[in-house]
Order: C-alpha cells, then sequence, then structure tokens
C-alpha cells in the first residue's frame, strides 16, 4: 500500500493536538517557539520520541498503546522507555527481526547507512520516515497508528482504514477469499485470457460454489473489480486478524483444520511435531524464535516476485500443561492476507 507519510504525520501531530491551539501545545511539550505550526504545516517533522513524548503528554499510555500493537507486551518494553531514542531504536529494531538491514532499507527505499544508524539508536528517525520503517517492518502501519489516534481523526488513511476494515471482516466471515485474492495475483491467471469460471476453484482445490461466493463478496467490498477480462486486486492490503479476538480464534481454528485436510488427504507440504519438555526460560527463547520466524517470512514474502503458488503456512506453539493457558501466536500478516 503506498502512503503519504508526510500527510499521515501531520495528521497524527494534528490529532495530539486536538483542540488546543497550537501556541498552546508548543507550550506545554516545552518548547518556547511555535513548533506545532511547522510540523503540522510540513516544514519539518518531530523525531519518533518527540511524537511519543507529545502522545503522552495528552494522556496516551504509550506503553499500553505499543501492547496493544504487539497484543502482548514485548521483553523490551519492560526495561526501556518508548518515548526515549532508545525505545524508538528497540521497537525498529525488534519489528524487523532477523530481516537484514540491507533488506528492509530497501523495502523502505532508504540508503542502508540511515536505516542502520536508526535501527542502532544512532539517529533518531523523522517521524515520516520512522512511520515508513514501520510499515516496511510490519506491514501495519494502520494498526500502528489506531493502537494511539482514533483512526477517524486521521484524513490521510480513513479510507484505507475503511478498506482495511472491509477486507480483515471478509477474512472473519469467508475466509477462502484471502486465497482466492493471492490465486488472482497468480502469474498464470493473468496470463488467462480471459477469466475462466472453476479455474481458481481447481487451483486451489475448493468448490466452483466456494471460488463464487468469494468473488462476490470481494467484489462487493470493493476488493476486486471486474476489467479487461479478469478479476484484478484494486489494492495489496496486509491483513492482521487480531483486532477481534473471538473471530480471530475461529479463522485461526478455520485454517487449522484446513492444514489438517490436506494432511489427511496427503496433498503434499511439510507436517511435522515435536512434544517435549523444556524450562520456562527456553520456552521463551522457543517463543521468540517463533515470532523471528514470523518476522522474516513477512519479509521475504512481502518482496517475493513473481506469484506462482498460494500457500498457507500453519503453525502452533502450544503448552500443553495447565500452567499456561491458551496458544503462544505471532502477528497473523502477510503481503496482502493474514498468515495463519
Amino acid at each position: 500500500m503506498r502512503h503519504d507519510y508526510s500527510k499521515i504525520s501531520r495528521d497524527f501531530v494534528r490529532a495530539l493536538r486536538g483542540r488546543r491551539s497550537q501556541i498552546a501545545f508548543s507550550r506545554r511539550l516545552g518548547y518556547r517557539t511555535n513548533v506545532l505550526y511547522v510540523w503540522e504545516a510540513g516544514r519539518s517533522f518531530p523525531t519518533a520520541a518527540a511524537a511519543f513524548r507529545a502522545a503522552a503528554r495528552v494522556g496516551v499510555d504509550v506503553r499500553l498503546a505499543l501492547t496493544r500493537f504487539y497484543r502482548r507486551a514485548p521483553a523490551w518494553l519492560e526495561s526501556v522507555d518508548p518515548t526515549s531514542p532508545e525505545g524508538v531504536a528497540a521497537l525498529l529494531d525488534d519489528l524487523r527481526g532477523r530481516t537484514a538491514i540491507s533488506e528492509l532499507a530497501h523495502a523502505a527505499g532508504k540508503s542502508r547507512f540511515a536505516v542502520a544508524r536508526w535501527v542502532r539508536g544512532e539517529a533518531e528517525p523523522r517521524l515520516h520516515d520512522f512511520f515508513l520503517l514501520i510499515e516496511a517492518a510490519s506491514l501495519r502501519l494502520l494498526d500502528f497508528l489506531a493502537a494511539f489516534v482514533e483512526p477517524s481523526r486521521l484524513p490521510s488513511i480513513q479510507k484505507a482504514w475503511t478498506e482495511l476494515e472491509a477486507t480483515r471482516r471478509a477474512a472473519y466471515d469467508l475466509p477462502w477469499t484471502q486465497a482466492v485474492l493471492r490465486a488472482l495475483e497468480l502469474t498464470d491467471y493473468q496470463r488467462l485470457s480471459r477469466h475462466t469460471p472453476g479455474w481458481i476453484a481447481a487451483r486451489l482445490g475448493i468448490t466452483v460454489e466456494d471460488e463464487q461466493e468469494c468473488l462476490k463478496l470481494l467484489a462487493r467490498t470493493g476488493q476486486i473489480l471486474y476489467r479487461g477480462g479478469h478479476w484484478r486486486l484494486r489494492e495489496v492490503l496486509a491483513v492482521d486478524t487480531r483486532r477481534d479476538a473471538e473471530a480471530e480464534r475461529r479463522v485461526k481454528g478455520w485454517w487449522t483444520s484446513v492444514a489438517v485436510e490436506r494432511l489427511r488427504s496427503a496433498e503434499g507440504g511439510i507436517f511435522s511435531y515435536n512434544v517435549f519438555a523444556v524450562s520456562e526460560a527456553d520456552l521463551q527463547r522457543i517463543d521468540d524464535l517463533y515470532r523471528a520466524y514470523f518476522r522474516q517470512m513477512r519479509s521475504i514474502i512481502a518482496q517475493s516476485e513473481p506469484s506462482e503458488r498460494v500457500v498457507l503456512a500453519s503453525l502452533q506453539l502450544v503448552p500443553l500443561d495447565t500452567r499456561t493457558v491458551g496458544p503462544i501466536s505471532p502477528p497473523e500478516v502477510s503481503k496482502a492476507g493474514p498468515v495463519v
């Protein structure tokens, strides 16, 4: 998704200011000049740390906002102030996981030198560059912004947010829509002289009725349009299914059942399991490794061309004893749909 990061930054600062005057808010932040005018006009931008401090000054619990974004507090948040330059660097470094600096820089369209300094805390990114890196590293900028500010107060993302919510709801209500979207990206589909009913169904192993139902829903929610004899994606969206906890559990269970069905039919794929006893500390290390794997996989997916296969990644890490309730699970998001 293409964003105007400068406009988003200006809207973000404006939303934090609320009904306060620019001068009053500038003084509240400790500035003698009307720095809010400069920021909102786009003549200059605050650092990410300064923006976090401004959010804290108006009552935003920055730690809680980041926890909402992650869904559970990351380890670094326990010992680092998120409104400090060190906190910003820790956040960026954590989000990139094992993605190489060069890969992140390429995805962001920034120099490797600049990105390395930001991630290592040797320099502070300005807010628009920070938002750019959040998107490049996580593909979840809209959810990040929503953790701090009500999206309706950010004009630059309102349309994109509405589309994202519609996409998320489709993923909950009819999960096969996500696989159908990926099928529409396939080079083999694009080479067809025109759309052939049943082609997607045969490729994905679903019924023609399922294919038709998915296409109707995707068209109704504005995610695809029919042009030049083919169904085409209006825009590739990254979808995090965790916003609705109950719906998330249902869709996770649904995709897990798809993986089980394919296992039983011996249609190929990698299926493995390991039941083991481990220390609490090593379970946390395994959990961290599990999440890092997902982040690195997202990075590969985001840059993968051409689109030749539709793939389901279904992984579980589940403590079986009663000391921990429920599965440990990473974010569900890919280049254009949930990875569950």
